[in-house]
């Protein structure tokens, strides 16, 4: 355990980040899950109102720092794959 002030802060404001992160990337990897499920279910119209939740989640990872830029764009670029092919 850190013994000064300055140092004993960064801790609290480490933990209060790394919570926040957290409720980010679970709520964005559930969002994928649903759209998987809906994918793999075969309910196109259920798969394309969760991708447009889905990337916005992947979105939003992305600007908080959660995940990096190429992963969000890699993310929804295999994502909109699987609901083209479900549409054609």
């Amino acid at each position: 355990m850190p013994n000064i002030k300055s140092a004993i802060k960064r801790v609290d404001v480490i933990e209060k980040k790394t919570l926040q992160n957290n409720m980010v990337k679970s709520a964005y990897k559930t969002a994928v899950k649903k759209f998987e499920q809906a994918v793999a279910e075969g309910n196109v119209e259920e798969a394309t109102t969760l991708f447009s939740n889905a990337t916005k989640k992947v979105d939003q990872a992305c600007t908080k720092g959660v995940i990096v830029k190429n992963t969000a764009a890699r993310k929804k670029s295999n994502m909109a794959k699987k609901l083209n092919a479900m549409k054609a």
